[in-house]
Parts: structure tokens; C-alpha cells; sequence
């Protein structure tokens, strides 16, 4: 799913009537291999409610503060008011920042009809969590002092991955160890974060410093050697984005993040201050997941929604959100263009079988960091599925638009007649479900710009339903190569992010047998794990297929990889759904590595912490450093709420398992 999420990747991509024709060929040839189908026997979403991990109640709808949000909130907050986030946001928002905001504010005068105990009870059942001052306070801290507290000189070599290079390889000169490092590699330090279950945020490292954001809204700078707390900010909600550092010219390095209700942000990465912020889109299901990127003084900020839950409401009228990236001053924080992925407003096309109205073309949201490719004026990006019938042309495409002006240089839709929302997970009969009924295959994965020698550029992408493609990137049109390394599903195939190596391209497989979708998935077929393949030619070169070690009391539990992977010089990392972090050597595919975060930890800050599936984010390498959160929560994958952070022990009594 989006970051996830349900939906997150591909499709293939044609010109003209006969290579639609083709696509539509290609569709059926993928959808028989998978042997997928709707059954009464598999499971299938009941409620939103199953969709977060950490609910303490069986029943949150009969619990006090349901009927005070009915009375007080709901008419505000159900998707038909501008700005105003719908439920699903609240829902995931920290009792910290739901708290402020009803009693500090926007929405303080609203709130001013309840009293302290009756603001708790809505609290809970938005979060449905008991309530206690803890969970609604700040994070304890431990704040550097001495040297600890001094930034190191702005060096721009040191930033790698997303924000900056898709394909997640971290030379050497950066990463400050070798794959023969990997081995030594011991725990040095964790931190936790208050009142968590999920830790999703990409992790950044500069100045000897790592910027990372959390569920309640708390973006940190923690000096990389000891972990202490170099600033806080607080944003207005959980900060999902990767943290983005950049500095242009004369003026001082910037950190750039957004959060899940569509604001986005800059401050002062070496103090904390808030520089600007701007909503990224009135919509009130919009949200910034995927990590913008930065170059040459300019932010760019892909836009998606979680507006595919909204929906699950059958009086919801689906849907009108148009995925798009923004272009922003980094300075000023104003917009110098838009490139929507829908071009045209959605447009009223019948009703429900409910009487609600049917809006479309709608969705196509971005999820992934943009590739930038400044040497051609470049950027690229991936879309989403339609929300609601009929689909178009723009949904689980890739995208090609001038860095300069977002003007649009080429689509290739890479599945077509994808529409698709939670409510399809409910019942095929839902009356917000579109006829299409997915197959919700959408491109979650930034697409990686390849340079080959002797050649020209090709842009390599990994799907949904397994396979990994290569286009040209001058003009989307030629499709090169095909290899499927995943059987595929919803949650399934590539979802988050590849990482590459040169031409030596590493893709996750997610896999995962029970999506609640209603899909009969042949476990036979799954291929969970990491597989890597020559951009050249498509060729595999390895295969790990991950082996199933979860166990029956751990029911979230899953071997496959869903979080975006980190390419060191012959080597990539990679965090599983099953808590295990693993190192793989880059020429055989052998787990040289392997650490399970999947316990609980001492931190240096005092909060208790434990890991968990990892999803969303991936590892950032640099200085000697390994660093990974740990625990994702949402979507059928373990919590957890551990920032983990690792270097080299030269102890020779250490074993790859510790």
C-alpha cells in the first residue's frame, strides 16, 4: 500500500492504438500468470480501522467520544470541506498534535464547546488509544552539549540518496565503509520515538548529524556519534517524508520535509528554525509521502492522498484529488509551477448504486521521489491508480516533465484501465468501487535513470506485478527489456524503491500472500526477497528468495521487502517485513549481514523502543554509519518505533547474526 499504502506501483507503456493494444495483451498475459481472482474464501477489509496496527479497543465506534465527533467534528471532516483534512488524517495524526490543535489551535474555537474530558475522549477515539498526558507531550530529550552539539562544515558530496539520486548507491568516499565492513557491523546506538508504532521516515546524514521525522510531527537533528539532540521542530503532523538537505550559492543549508495533511517545509538544518511552509495542496485528503527532491535551489514535491480510503465510505462522492509535483523556491517557499497528473478537473460521470456521485478522471497520486536528470532538464516520476471509473490515460504511468517549467515531454502508461479504492477491498459490490476493480498496480517506485556506456540512458522501473522494465528515457517509447522476478498482487512486486549500482540494477519483491483483498494468491509463486539484474539486457544475475521464518504469534509477519533498498560498491542492504536487516553481497546475492530488529532496545534518550517490519523508508549509509527506522504499523506490517544506528566493531569474536 502507500507508503505506503495499499497502492503502490506500475504498469506498461505504449503509443498509439496498436501498442494500447499491446498493453491490453500484456494486462491479461500478467494477470493469468499471477492466478490471482476474487473469492468468497480469502480475506478480505472489513473496516479502515484494520488498516493501522497499535488500536487498544475492539469496538472504537462505541466508545464516548464517537458520538461527540459526529455531533462536533464529522460534518467538517468527511472530505467536503476545503482544507479541512478528512478523517482518515486524524485518524493517523499523534494524540500530541490533536491534542494542540484543539486546545492551541486552528481548531481551538470549535473544540471550545467540550470540556478537557470530553476533548480526551474524541482523542481516543480517533486514535483509539487510551489517552495519557505522556503520549500528548513533547518527546523527552537529551540535548547535546560541547562538541556534540557543533555542526561539521556544509560538504553538498556528502547527500546521497532520494532528494538527490534515486538509485540509492552511496559511493565509498560517502559511506565510509566496504562491503567487507558489513560483517563488523555492531549496534552503536537507538532512539526512540514517544508514543509511536511506526518509524517511516528516510533518515538523512550530514554535517555529523542525522535529520530524521516521526509520528507525532517531531523532526530531529541527533549528533551521529552519541545520539543526542542537536533540535527539535515540530510539524503540524507526522513527517513521513525523508528528510531533504540542500544549500545554493552563499545562503545556509536548508532541511526540506514534508507531512501527512500536505504541508511542506523548510528550516535551518543547523538550527531548527522554520524557514517557510506551504500547503502543497488545498485537497482534504492531500498528503506528502514520498521524499521531494532538490536541486540547484529549487525543491520538487510530489503530491498523492489517501483520498482511495476516503472512499470506502459509500456516501463519499469519489473522487476528485489529481496526483501532481510542485516546483518551489527553496528560499522563499513560493511556487514557481505545477505539473498535475490528471490534466483536466474530474467532472460529475453518473451516480452510485447509493445515489452518490461518480467524479473521474481523479487520482494518479505521486508516491515517489522524483529523478532528477538536470544534464537534459529532466525530471521523472511515477503515478498511481485512478479512484474511481472511468480510467485514463495518465494512471500507473511514468512521467516525463522539464525541470525548468513542469511542462509535460512524455507519458507511457504502463497498466492501463486501472481504477481502484479501498472500497474494492471491502466488497466488489461496495458502490464506490469502480468496475474496473484495480488491479491497484500503482508505480510507488521512483524510476532510476540509468547511464549506460556506449549507449543511450534508459530508465529502469520495477512494478506491482514483478517485473522490471526498461524504457528509453529521451522518449519513453521504446520498451528495451522485460524481466518478471515477482509473482505480484497489491501488495506485491517492487514496491518502494530499487537501487542500483552502475548497470547492475537490485529490485525488492514484497510478495505478500494475504493483501485483504479478496485474491486467491498461489504462495508457490511468490518470490520474496532480492533480486538483482543487468540494465544492459535484463538479465538476473541473482535471486534470494527470502525463507519464511515468522512464526504463528507473529500474524503481521512477512519475509518479503518493501522498503527501498541501499546499493553500497558490491554490496546492497536490505531492511524485511519480518524485522530482519540484511547485507547482501552485490556480485552473488549471499546474506553476508544479518540483524533482527525485531526486540526491544535501550535508548539513548529513554524512550522505550522496539522494532518491527520495516517498510516506507530504507537504510542511509555515510561516515561509517548505517542508519534504519525500524517498525512501519500500517498495512498488515509490524510496529515499531526505533531509530537503529549501526558502525564497525573490528572485534574478530563477532558473527553476521549479531
Amino acid at each position: 500500500m502507500r507508503s505506503h499504502q495499499f497502492s503502490l506501483l506500475g504498469r506498461y507503456l505504449f503509443d498509439g492504438k496498436s501498442l494500447a493494444l499491446m498493453a491490453f495483451i500484456l494486462c491479461a498475459s500478467v494477470f493469468l500468470a499471477n492466478q490471482t481472482s476474487a473469492s468468497d474464501s480469502a480475506a478480505v477489509l472489513t473496516s479502515t480501522d484494520e488498516l493501522q496496527a497499535g488500536g487498544e479497543f475492539d469496538n472504537r465506534s462505541a466508545l464516548p467520544g464517537a458520538a461527540l465527533y459526529n455531533t462536533h467534528c464529522a460534518t467538517c471532516h468527511l472530505g467536503q470541506v476545503y482544507k479541512a483534512p478528512h478523517q482518515t488524517w486524524l485518524e493517523m495524526m499523534s494524540q500530541k498534535a490533536l491534542y494542540t490543535t484543539m486546545t492551541e489551535g486552528i481548531m481551538a474555537p470549535q473544540a471550545s464547546k467540550l470540556s478537557e474530558q470530553q476533548k480526551v475522549e474524541v482523542i481516543e477515539y480517533l486514535t483509539s488509544q487510551r489517552y495519557t498526558p505522556a503520549k500528548s507531550a513533547s518527546q523527552p530529550v537529551n540535548i547535546c552539549t560541547g562538541d556534540a552539539a557543533t555542526f561539521a562544515a556544509w560538504d553538498n558530496q556528502e547527500i546521497t540518496g532520494w532528494g538527490r539520486d534515486t538509485s540509492r548507491y552511496v559511493p565509498d568516499a560517502v559511506a565510509g565503509l566496504n562491503q567487507a565492513d558489513l560483517p563488523k557491523l555492531r549496534l552503536k546506538w537507538s532512539f526512540g520515538y514517544a508514543g509511536a508504532f511506526r518509524a517511516r521516515s528516510q533518515p538523512s546524514i550530514a554535517m555529523g548529524a542525522i535529520y530524521t521525522g516521526s509520528q507525532d510531527g517531531t523532526v530531529y537533528a541527533l549528533d551521529l556519534e552519541t545520539g543526542c539532540v542537536r533540535w527539535s521542530f515540530s510539524a503540524s503532523a507526522e513527517v513521513r517524508t525523508g528528510i531533504v538537505l540542500g544549500q545554493h550559492g552563499e545562503t545556509r543549508p536548508l532541511a526540506f520535509f514534508g507531512d501527512i495533511i500536505a504541508n511542506l517545509y523548510a528550516v535551518d538544518a543547523t538550527t531548527g528554525e522554520l524557514v517557510w511552509k506551504i500547503s502543497a495542496d488545498d485537497h482534504p485528503s492531500a498528503t506528502l509521502t514520498g521524499t521531494p527532491a532538490y536541486h540547484a535551489g529549487i525543491v520538487y514535491a510530489p503530491v498523492s492522498s489517501l483520498e482511495v480510503t476516503a472512499a470506502a465510505d459509500p456516501d463519499y462522492p469519489c473522487c476528485t484529488f489529481r496526483g501532481k509535483v510542485i516546483a518551489v523556491d527553496a528560499n522563499s517557499g513560493s511556487t514557481t509551477w505545477e505539473s498535475y497528473t490528471v490534466p483536466e478537473p474530474p467532472s460529475q460521470q453518473g451516480v452510485s448504486s447509493v445515489g452518490t456521485a461518480i467524479l473521474a478522471p481523479s487520482g494518479a497520486p505521486v508516491w515517489n521521489s522524483p529523478t532528477l536528470d538536470p544534464a537534459n532538464n529532466r525530471l521523472f516520476f511515477g503515478s498511481g491508480e485512478n479512484y474511481s471509473s472511468p480510467a485514463d490515460g495518465n494512471s500507473d504511468a511514468i512521467f516525463a516533465v522539464r525541470m525548468d517549467t513542469g511542462e509535460r515531454l512524455w507519458t507511457r502508461q504502463v497498466f492501463a484501465g486501472d481504477a481502484w479504492n479501498v472500497g474494492c477491498m471491502m466488497s466488489v459490490n461496495h458502490p464506490n468501487c469502480p468496475p474496473e476493480m484495480g488491479p491497484d498496480y500503482d508505480q510507488g517506485s521512483s524510476p532510476l535513470l540509468i547511464k549506460r556506456p556506449e549507449a543511450e540512458d534508459v530508465i529502469v522501473a520495477g512494478h506491482k506485478d514483478g517485473s522490471v522494465v526498461a524504457y528509453d528515457a529521451a522518449t519513453g517509447a521504446q520498451r528495451q527489456w522485460v524481466t518478471k522476478v515477482g509473482r505480484g498482487s497489491i501488495q506485491g512486486g517492487v514496491h518502494f524503491g530499487m537501487a542500483a549500482e552502475g548497470t547492475r540494477v537490485y529490485a525488492p519483491i514484497n510478495d505478500m500472500n494475504d493483501t485483504r483483498n479478496g485474491e486467491d494468491l498461489d504462495p508457490a509463486l511468490a518470490r520474496p526477497g532480492v533480486h538483482a539484474i543487468d540494465a544492459e539486457n535484463g538479465a538476473v544475475l541473482w535471486s534470494h528468495v527470502q525463507e519464511d521464518i515468522c512464526s504463528d504469534d507473529r500474524p503481521l509477519c512477512d519475509p518479503g521487502v518493501s522498503a527501498p533498498l541501499t546499493a553500497l560498491t558490491n554490496a546492497v542492504i536490505a531492511g524485511h517485513l519480518d524485522g530482519h536487516l540484511r547485507a547482501y553481497d552485490g556480485q552473488t546475492g549471499e546474506v553476508i549481514w544479518d540483524y533482527d530488529t525485531k526486540r526491544d532496545f535501550n535508548t539513548v534518550n529513554g524512550v522505550a523502543a522496539s522494532g518491527g517490519g520495516m517498510s516506507g523508508a530504507g537504510v542511509t549509509v555515510a561516515q561509517g554509519h548505517v542508519v534504519v527506522n525500524s517498525g512501519y504499523g500500517l498495512y498488515f506490517h509490524e510496529p515499531g518505533n526505533a531509530l537503529l544506528v549501526f558502525a564497525v566493531d573490528e572485534s574478530p569474536t563477532l558473527t553476521a547474526n549479531q
